[in-house]
């Protein structure tokens, strides 16, 4: 802990007051645990009477007590939000709404929240100096069904399997319906687990799942024409579609917030999405089961953390991040693709992924710089917004479109009729330090990082990610997340046995993978500055790190030991492998 306030002080970033503050117990609003009615309406409604009568000058402290308190759609608020990396459908029912705030702290005392139906639990917009601490948030009946193997026929292509007790279903039409308050569905995929450690099953990444022509041979007991022998009696198959409607928090337009002791016990999407605001500290902010004995194997649809256009500094020390569908964490930007020069001095910039669109770019004043999509070089040099207005919207609400002018004349390369360019704002770019924290049982990759400010790595586990454990990337072709990174230092930290199954970007245990479609005609370097020192690799295969376009690498005086857990899967057989890489320090300790 004394490192990452060294880190605090070292950035010269603010941090939440702690001047003298005011309790009020929401009880005594009539927001009680464990009736089993819905909380929704009272507690929104207690929190507007105390903050309409509040005229003290100290921050305010609004307290649960400890227990179950239950949220239900039908009559929570209907919110409309565009939510970064998520579905853009609307409206979003939402649980608690914090908004326009500024020094107010949601202290659960441990209190449980438990969502019913397809609900965004906690939204933080638009607010200051806040916080959320000891609370954890679950649903009753998530959207991901959970079934474990009974038995294998390989020749005949049968496999039969048993729904979780908690699972809602019935058989229609011969398909598995999964069923719950306000939704159905037919999963479509699925990630395996084994039943005694809660590993992904070895070498099975994204499955397919047995949910058509499917038949009930007994209550409970599901027969399907399924053909994996991977999935051996006693597996457990977590089926699942790929929506994301909402995360289990969201965070929006906000400035120095805190997470403290809050966990997600499950989500639609993913735990945290935070998006436009202004440092965000996580301090034992957990993604996770609840303990060793609970019985599912899974948490959150999608990430247990995302940040996306974000600045100052994101600090997530203390966390537990297991079971996930996706990544622990994710920090990054997003590229606007230059759809139309108008001058020399203005663009029209698209936002172009389906999940990642209506939400404020940029604003008068940032700094950006223009990005070539083919080979990722820079063109010209920093400009700075000088207007910004969207074109296919009233407001940046919504939009997708902006036009945008600039201080200085842009680069004459910048031009769609010639070549396809990315525009990305350099201000909305955060510091971070991910410290402590432990990474198990996920799939597809353990921490990403996509900023050019100060990143550090330290004193981790990460332990079976199945996939890579750390990726660097950039991509302004397909998911158009930014960017480079240019100071980054991964030490500290212990891998156990990640790539057990392979993902997209999972070249090696740490991957420094921008997506660069025209490597060859490349003039510059992509990432730099990318320090991994001192770190252990427990690992049963052979590739280690895998680096492209890098100019300053630093691999040294890390330990690596080898296992036979599992046979070697790897494509990649070459403990480094450097694509275009200048500046490379590389030594491999071998214990």
């Amino acid at each position: 802990m004394k490192r990452i306030a060294f880190y605090t002080a070292f950035f010269i970033l603010s941090s939440i007051s702690a001047e003298a503050s005011v309790e009020i117990a929401l009880r005594d609003y009539g927001v009680v645990p464990g009736t089993g009615t819905n909380t929704t309406e009272s507690i929104n409604l207690a929190i507007s009477r105390i903050l309409e009568s509040y005229d003290g000058d100290g921050d305010l402290i609004l307290t649960l007590e400890p227990g179950r308190y239950d949220f239900y759609p039908h009559v929570s608020m209907s919110r409309e939000y565009f939510i970064s990396n998520h579905d853009q459908n609307n409206p979003k029912n939402v649980g608690i709404e914090l908004k326009d705030l500024a020094g107010v702290t949601l202290d659960g005392h441990g209190a449980e929240l438990i969502m019913h139906g397809r609900m965004l639990p906690i939204a933080l917009i638009n607010s200051s100096g806040c916080a959320v601490r000891n609370v954890s948030i679950d649903n009753d009946n998530p959207q991901i069904t959970q079934v474990t193997i009974l038995s294998n026929d390989t020749v005949a292509g049968y496999i039969t399997y048993a729904p979780a007790p908690w699972v809602k279903y019935e058989v229609r039409d011969n398909n598995f319906v999964a069923k719950g308050l306000g939704w159905e569905q037919v999963p479509c995929a699925g990630i395996a687990f084994e039943p005694a450690t809660k590993h992904l099953v070895y070498n099975t990444s994204d499955i397919g799942v047995g949910t058509m022509g499917v038949s009930e041979i007994s209550t409970g007991v599901i027969s399907a024409p399924w053909r994996d022998a991977r999935l051996i009696p006693g597996t457990v198959v977590a089926m699942r579609s790929y929506d994301r409607p909402t995360p289990a928090i969201f965070v929006d337009g906000c400035r120095d917030i805190e997470m403290d002791n809050v966990s997600i016990h499950y989500a639609e999407g993913m735990g945290l999405l935070a998006q436009l605001t202004e440092n965000i500290t996580l301090n034992r902010f957990n993604v996770c089961l609840r303990g060793d004995d609970d019985p599912r194997y899974f948490t959150t649809q999608a990430d247990a953390t995302h940040f996306s256009g974000c600045k100052g500094l994101i600090s997530s020390v203390g966390g537990l991040y297991e079971g996930m569908m996706d990544d622990a964490v994710n920090v990054h930007g997003t590229y606007l693709k230059v759809r139309e020069r108008v001058d020399s001095f203005t663009v029209i910039g698209e936002y172009m992924h389906h999940q990642s669109y209506g939400f404020a770019w940029g604003c008068v004043g940032d700094t950006v710089q223009f990005i070539s999509s083919r080979t990722m070089d820079v063109a010209g040099q920093p400009n700075i917004i000088t207007a910004i207005t969207p074109v296919d919207r009233h407001s940046s609400f919504g939009a997708k479109l902006f036009k945008i002018t600039f201080g200085h004349s842009i680069d004459t390369a910048v031009d769609p009729k010639l070549a396809d360019y990315g525009v990305e704002n350099l201000t909305w770019t955060p510091l971070v330090v991910f410290s402590d924290n432990i990474v198990r049982n996920n799939r597809a990759r353990g921490a990403l990082f996509s900023t050019p400010r100060k990143v550090v790595v330290e004193g981790n586990l990460f332990d079976h990610t199945s996939g890579t454990a750390i990726l660097l990337c950039g991509d302004c072709n397909g998911w158009f997340e930014t960017g480079a990174c240019h100071d980054v230092t991964i030490r500290g930290n212990k891998f156990v046995n990640a790539l057990t199954n392979l993902f997209q970007f999972t070249n090696a245990v740490i991957s420094i993978y921008p997506e660069i479609p025209d490597l060859k005609g490349q003039a510059g370097y992509f990432h730099s500055g990318i320090t991994i020192t001192g770190n252990e690799f427990d690992t049963f295969d052979t590739p280690l790190l895998y680096a492209k376009s890098v100019d300053g690498l630093i691999f040294m005086d890390n330990v690596v030991r080898r296992n036979h857990d599992y046979s070697p899967l790897h494509w990649n057989q070459s403990p480094v492998w450097l694509e275009r890489v200048n500046d490379a320090r590389i030594q491999i300790v071998a214990d």
